[in-house]
């Protein structure tokens, strides 16, 4: 993965499931890309972030490339 801006603006886009296409989304925006991140991962029950897209910039990111994220900033 190529270097990743974590102060950029950044969007949750959080389902209620994986797969969940007909279930209502919940929208969330961030000021930086790092404090989207950290509320996927610490405050999200698991079965929501299996349907999470982080959206940052012009690149989306899933719920296992969210985790990445998150274990390459420590």
């Amino acid at each position: 993965m190529s270097a990743f801006d974590y102060e950029k603006p950044a969007e949750l886009f959080i389902s209620q499931s994986k797969g969940a296409s007909r279930r209502p989304m919940t929208y969330r925006r961030f000021a930086t890309a790092a404090e989207a991140i950290c509320y996927a991962i610490e405050k999200l029950p698991t079965a929501q972030l299996a349907g999470t897209i982080l959206q940052a910039g012009e690149n989306r990111f899933d719920h296992q490339e969210i985790r990445d994220l998150y274990d390459r900033s420590r």
